[in-house]
């Protein structure tokens, strides 16, 4: 598995060359080109620092296991030689797992109220704040795409796309975050509705897909769409606009329904919604392929089970869990303003965890 980066470092090595053509970046150019030969090589840089890294180790210690054999005075330095190397192995097993296509792009996520009626529309609220600020912890950019508000100043449901401001590292970009935030989360608290002071209940539903920043990635026929357009609408369903901007889009071979209001302009909204289908498209197609392959390509991605309830909130205890990977915190607080690495770190983790054991099972 090792030695298989070897291939990875002559792509690199290419990849280099080509950047340094002047031809890439000469007048009249695709720029699509260069920003992807980029995007490659940023990718692969790691692997590449890792590989050197574990060939470097691998010569130390077999240099200095001669050595020793000659003259015991340098076995002293083998036990902090190999510990060297068994890291750098490490290392680069984990930069060599297969990787989900989708690590390097940014993210259009939902929030959706679910049961808890406003308690419930309110905790989508926190969730949207949370993650808005775990974006501004992380340097990423946030554009409110959608949102239907509730009465109480909640949320019904909101979209809202997450972008890295330049090229992500392995693992650094949005949906490699972000990825298995997908899923039901609960909460536990007194509502402010609640006039007795009982702890309830509610959830709210999040879905994250990633970003298809280029149309013609996602095939879409001139007569799949069918659009509709009428008024946007606030809280209680009042009208706030006098013009027909609003729009829906009904993808008529599959059914699924985007609709769009937050902008004033009619053709923004379009685009938004555009945007949010070519998403959904490309998350229903991803998921049939994932079905369709053998055990080995699902291992690959979504191990950690993004479909059922994924964590907890409880506020009496100021306590935060995660189903899946058994994480628990008692600093709720902190993680609803944003400081939520911890928490997806360990599905992270856990995810790298069961693929790695696949790999050394030979299912994988």
């Amino acid at each position: 598995m090792l030695e298989s980066a070897a291939t990875l470092v002559q792509e690199y090595a290419e990849l280099e060359r080509r950047l340094a053509d002047p031809a890439l970046h000469a007048e009249g150019a695709d720029p699509a080109e260069a920003r992807k030969l980029n995007k490659r090589y940023a990718a692969l840089s790691p692997t590449v620092a890792a590989y050197h890294a574990w060939h470097a180790a691998t010569d130390d210690v077999a240099a200095a296991r001669e050595l020793a054999a000659e003259d015991p005075s340098f076995a002293e330095e083998l036990p902090a030689l190999e510990e060297t190397l068994r890291h750098t192995e490490d290392t680069l097993r984990r930069l060599l797992l297969p990787r989900d296509e989708d690590d390097d792009r940014d993210v259009i996520l939902e929030v959706k109220a679910g049961e808890g009626g406003e308690e419930s529309a309110l905790f989508a609220g926190d969730l949207l704040r949370m993650y808005l600020r775990y974006a501004e912890h992380r340097g990423w950019k946030t554009e409110v795409l959608d949102a239907t508000e509730s009465d109480l100043g909640g949320y019904k449901d909101v979209r809202v796309a997450i972008k890295a401001k330049r090229t992500p590292g392995p693992g650094e970009a949005p949906w490699a975050r972000l990825k298995y935030e997908g899923g039901v989360h609960r909460v536990q608290r007194v509502p402010v509705t609640e006039s007795q002071g009982r702890i309830h209940t509610s959830a709210a539903g999040v879905l994250v897909m990633p970003d298809i920043d280029d149309p013609a990635e996602v095939e879409i026929g001139p007569h799949d769409l069918k659009i509709d357009v009428y008024r946007s609408s606030g809280p209680g369903g009042q009208s706030v606009n006098t013009t027909d901007s609003a729009v829906r889009i009904t993808h008529l071979p599959t059914g699924v329904v985007v609709s769009c209001q937050n902008e004033k302009s009619q053709l923004q909204n379009k685009e938004s919604a555009l945007r949010v289908l070519r998403a959904r498209l490309h998350q229903i197609a991803q998921e049939q392929a994932d079905a369709e392959a053998s055990a080995a390509r699902r291992s690959q991605v979504r191990t950690v089970d993004r479909s059922e309830r994924v964590r907890t909130y409880n506020f009496p205890e100021n306590r935060i869990a995660d189903h899946r990977t058994g994480y628990k915190a008692y600093n709720l607080d902190a993680a609803l303003d944003g400081e939520l690495d911890p928490v997806v770190q360990s599905a992270v983790d856990a995810d790298e965890a069961a693929r790695m054991a696949a790999l050394a099972d030979g299912s994988a």
